[in-house]
């Protein structure tokens, strides 16, 4: 992709939209930027030969190209009036794929790609430990946190890419913007109620998602998703993955033992009781993970090494403590019920600590899913109360305590104060054998930063039981 003094857009500078406006001007395009930022970021730009133009309605004369970050909804008005003017917007993915540098012989490492509503995170990560295991040179990129423009253009002290694999997490957002990217294998773990409020409905969220399989030669997903399931069918070379037994073109479990039956006959992979991260869904986020490198070559004993050595990011089902015989589990990263469901069903008999903003997902259907191994519910946040109105329609006699949080009412407490308040409120409740779970199923902005603030809050509040 030749961007030498092209006219390119930057909307938006988080960490992509920074990292893509870096790329940028390496290429030595005129670089405009858009949107609030803070000062250290627009100087460092702006010393660099961008131009900060200030918050935007309009795209500017001349520009050629629009670079979006995740976070901008395509009815946004910079992104309608460049829709209209027939002005492309690409987002940061999209113009890593363009921009990727050719290896030795001649062809840029190949992308190994996971889109999902759950499950991404866990999954690509340890698709990295798997790789480097099996020797490659290989990082895990994109949604997880380090920008793949960053990742395509590194390079070794040789002058070769810096990576020869890379393990690429996708969110739904960031595919709408995606057009070109082809990667080598790619897999839709679930698809769930979520971010309809960004995508306007369930079918466009569906279909963002479906980009990722739209231009690679495997497709994989859960054969217990119906809707991702749906997705591959269709596809030449579909893959996929089962917590039974594993039918041929399938990979799955057959007496306690992954198997592989899609990429070679019968191939053990590992002993399920070697994997140390909890719950049937990283059952299925392993085999999607060996799934996707099998895909390109790699062997057995790399994949039983690589997820037996895995031991799962902060926030994800960490057990924090056992205070009193009680479990205390971090599952701040569950931002929707179906990442919660997956996460109440790894354990018999739960104190769920839940809440905050649901962005428009349905709670329904995981309450009454999960009623039975409830011993209690601790509910904060913005949309506190249609949990609790789900609460009362199908776990009735279950004990529910409301922190009040989220609102006008508790401006002058703190995120922390609030917290411990909710852990001492689940202790109360709790009983030895039983797990405290905090796996909210909603968003956390109403009152922590983000999940990490909100999962490090829950630890320290859990350390001071203790």
């Amino acid at each position: 992709m030749d961007l030498a003094r092209r006219t390119v857009l930057v909307a938006g500078l988080g960490i992509s939209g920074a990292a893509a406006a870096r790329a940028l001007l390496a290429e030595g395009a005129h670089v405009l930027l858009t949107d609030a930022a803070s000062p250290a970021v627009v100087g460092e730009l702006t010393d660099a030969g961008a131009s900060w133009l200030g918050a935007l309605d309009t795209v500017p004369e001349g520009t050629e190209l629009v670079v979006t970050s995740p976070g901008w909804r395509p009815d946004a008005p910079l992104l309608a009036d460049a829709a209209r003017r027939g002005v492309e917007v690409i987002g940061e993915p999209e113009l890593a794929w363009r921009l990727r540098i050719p290896g030795p012989g001649g062809t840029p490492a190949p992308w190994l790609a996971v889109t999902g509503t759950n499950g991404k995170t866990t999954t690509v990560t340890m698709l990295e430990a798997i790789l480097l295991a099996a020797g490659r040179r290989a990082v895990a990129a994109g949604n997880v946190g380090r920008p793949l423009v960053e990742v395509v253009t590194a390079r070794a002290d040789d002058g070769t890419p810096a990576y020869d694999a890379v393990a690429v997490e996708l969110s739904s957002f960031q595919l709408h913007w995606s057009s070109s990217i082809a990667p080598a294998a790619a897999a839709v773990l679930n698809v769930a109620d979520d971010h309809t409020d960004w995508h306007g409905s369930f079918a466009a969220y569906r279909d963002a998602k479906a980009r990722i399989l739209a231009l690679s030669p495997v497709a994989v997903a859960d054969a217990g998703d119906p809707v991702a399931a749906a997705l591959v069918a269709g596809h030449p070379a579909p893959v996929t993955v089962t917590v039974g037994e594993p039918a041929p073109g399938q990979l799955g479990v057959r007496a306690g033992v992954l198997v592989d039956r899609a990429f070679g006959d019968d191939i053990v992979l590992l002993d399920r009781t070697e994997l140390q991260v909890p719950g049937p869904h990283n059952i299925v986020n392993a085999l999607v993970a060996a799934a996707l490198a099998r895909a390109i070559g790699v062997d057995a004993d790399a994949v039983r090494r690589g997820l037996a050595g895995f031991r799962g990011g902060a926030h994800r089902n960490v057990l924090v403590a056992t205070v009193d015989g009680v479990d205390y589990v971090d599952d701040s990263k569950a931002t929707n019920p179906h990442a919660a469901g997956a996460s109440l069903a790894a354990y018999p008999r739960v104190v769920w600590i839940a809440g905050g903003l649901l962005k428009g997902a349905d709670v329904d259907p995981l309450v009454a899913a999960v009623a039975s191994r409830l011993a209690g519910v601790v509910l904060l946040g913005r949309d506190r109360a249609v949990i609790a109105a789900s609460l009362a329609r199908h776990a009735p006699v279950v004990p529910v305590v409301t922190v009040v949080s989220g609102d006008d009412d508790r401006v002058d407490t703190s995120a922390e104060a609030t917290m411990t308040e909710i852990v001492e409120a689940a202790a109360g409740l709790a009983r030895p054998g039983d797990t405290v779970l905090l796996a909210p199923a909603a968003a956390s902005f109403d009152v922590f930063r983000d999940y990490a603030h909100r999962g490090r809050a829950f630890a320290d509040a859990v350390r001071a039981l203790g």
